[in-house]
């Protein structure tokens, strides 16, 4: 969740295509858009506060976009008076032909964290903010940590958003203009939740899924639980990702489809070559794992690897 403070970069070895990790940086939002891959990743200029976007046809090679959005043209952002805000754990959803970029402006500290949300005409934006928050922290909730569902049922949008201190899991259903709030769904906060709500929908179930423990120690993991219905009452179900010898910490994910028939991915951020149970230090960087449900609403646990992920070749992307 929080700020790194150098640019992200693409990674790869000498001589060959990139491998896990895919990129330097953390909290990775990704997505599947028309033939290309996106990740939308905490991560800031080096001249202040904001966002880059990054984009594949293969998971393999990435290219940069942005700033998409810089804190510098974000009016609102120093109305709390605060002098130092971090630019964190980016969302984005696609409705009526224009993408939503959903955003934390953190701390949360004398003032409250904040949600924003901005407003592009391509995944690249550019982002132009709405001009004014979309959710405020405040009163044991911190605001952050944005993930904005469509229900592919009834057409609803909603936002998921809150973690860390608290540890509160708030859900709002979205006006129709997507930067505005309808209302609050009073939602059960699930097992084991600290922060980084993700929905995805498969099959009729719908699978939440979410960040555990300390984002800078070996007990960060990624849990789910599923329900019949996006604000549930949740089913826990168990761990999906969780440290092991080589890769500690493994968080604030999303899930994303590929072109293969029910082939999914799971975009993470984590600790690599890390020893001990932390705290650690230095740069998260963001790998990519392949997903795979089972038995009607199980999710297999996620093996971290260090390979280059792969596409399904028996089936190309489609048409966008």
């Amino acid at each position: 969740m929080l700020l790194v403070s150098a640019v992200l970069l693409s990674l790869s070895f000498q001589g060959g295509a990139p491998t896990n990790p895919v990129l330097v940086g953390a909290d990775p939002h990704a997505m599947r858009i028309g033939r290309q891959f996106w990740i939308y990743p905490t991560q800031s200029p080096a001249d202040g506060p904001g966002f880059f976007a990054f984009s594949s046809s293969d998971l393999r090679t990435w290219t940069q976009h942005g700033p998409i959005l810089r804190f510098a043209n974000v009016k609102w952002i120093k109305d709390d008076g605060e002098t130092t805000h971090y630019a964190w754990a980016p969302g984005v959803a696609e409705r009526y032909g224009k993408f939503y970029f959903y955003y934390a402006v953190g701390p949360q500290g004398r003032t409250p964290s904040r949600i924003g949300v901005a407003v592009g005409p391509r995944p690249d934006g550019p982002f132009v903010d709405s001009g004014k928050p979309l959710l405020t922290g405040g009163k044991g909730f911190e605001a952050i940590d944005p993930m904005v569902f469509g229900d592919p049922r009834t057409g609803r949008f909603y936002l998921y958003a809150g973690g860390s201190a608290g540890a509160k899991l708030r859900v709002f259903e979205m006006t129709d203009d997507m930067v505005n709030l309808r209302r609050e769904i009073p939602v059960q906060t699930p097992p084991k939740f600290t922060e980084g709500p993700f929905m995805h929908f498969r099959n009729g179930v719908y699978y939440l899924s979410y960040s555990h423990g300390g984002w800078r120690d070996a007990s960060y993991s990624v849990h789910y639980a599923t329900s019949n219905t996006p604000v549930g009452p949740w089913r826990y179900r168990g761990a999906i990702l969780t440290s092991d010898e080589h890769h500690k910490g493994p968080g604030h994910h999303s899930i994303f489809w590929g072109p293969g028939p029910d082939e999914w991915f799971i975009a993470y951020h984590r600790w690599n070559n890390a020893v001990g149970n932390g705290p650690y230090r230095g740069q998260r960087q963001i790998a990519i794992e392949p997903l795979h449900h089972e038995y009607g609403t199980w999710i297999r646990p996620v093996r971290m690897t260090d390979n280059a992920p792969k596409l399904s070749p028996l089936v190309g992307i489609g048409k966008g």
